[in-house]
């Protein structure tokens, strides 16, 4: 574990070099917020409906707050087409030769780099809130904010492994960014990262619950928000436990499968 802690703090101080502009960036990541806040605003004053899918406006705004940090757990920015850049350009051997897991260092280098990224997102993320606080739930009770921190985790490690997986494509195609923008486009409307998957009808969310998309983003908020039960909360969880080990096995037998393929040449 030594090697992955060394990971870890390379990783971090990597992160750290740029601050300035990092931290820029993630503060005009929060911009888009007042424009989502402004169009639910229309779209309930349009409709002339209190709720929509058994949401208020300000159940709604809260519920995309939340959506924000979940998100910051799940999303995986250019994980799998780093992935398909090493295997391309042969940058994959230096690992091959080192006593170290790939995955593993991956996983050990992006848990770095969402750590750095929510120390510098408390700022943007504290003024927010505070603007916002009038539509925000009323805190939750410790057992439910501890099933939304598990969840929240689970969330990392699902965005972490159907990313990884991705990548893992580029052992045997050229270029995986269009399976990444298939991915992308599916996950943003089934995540519930556009809007509340309890919008859809009943016969479409049954077929989601199947699908990994909402256990990143969508459940994790509705357990914050009390709309679960702690029973279902827990079988919430399983859910994502069961999804990660299953896409993780996936990943195991792409990489073994891979590397058999893999050639590089070259200093």
């Amino acid at each position: 574990m030594r090697k992955y802690a060394s990971v870890f703090r390379i990783a971090l101080a990597d992160r750290l070099v740029y601050r300035g502009d990092f931290f820029l960036s993630t503060f005009l990541h929060f911009v888009p917020i007042i424009t989502t806040i402004l169009l639910w605003d229309a779209i309930f004053k349009g409709s002339g409906r209190e709720t929509l899918g058994d949401l208020g406006y300000k159940e709604m705004v809260s519920y995309y707050l939340l959506v924000m940090i979940a998100r910051v757990f799940g999303s995986m920015p250019r994980l799998a087409s780093g992935i398909g850049t090493d295997v391309r350009e042969g940058g994959l051997r230096k690992y091959l030769l080192q006593p170290i897991d790939f995955v593993g260092y991956l996983l050990a280098w992006r848990v770095a780099h969402k750590l750095i990224f929510m120390m510098m997102a408390i700022v943007p993320y504290t003024i927010v809130f505070w603007v916002c606080r009038d539509y925000l739930p009323d805190w939750p009770g410790i057992t439910t904010f501890l099933l939304y921190v598990v969840s929240l985790s689970f969330s990392f490690l699902l965005g972490f492994s159907i990313n990884c997986l991705i990548g893992m494509f580029s052992f045997w195609f050229l270029e995986v960014a269009s399976f990444l923008h298939l991915f992308m486009t599916v996950q943003y409307f089934l995540s519930g990262h556009m809007f509340p998957l309890s919008l859809l009808p009943d016969g479409v969310r049954d077929v989601i619950v199947w699908l990994p998309f909402a256990y990143e983003t969508y459940y994790p908020t509705t357990i914050f928000l009390k709309q679960l039960p702690a029973g279902e909360a827990l079988r919430i969880i399983a859910v994502q436990a069961t999804w990660v080990g299953l896409i993780w096995v996936g990943i195991r037998l792409a990489w073994s499968r891979g590397v058999r393929r893999y050639a590089a040449f070259g200093g």
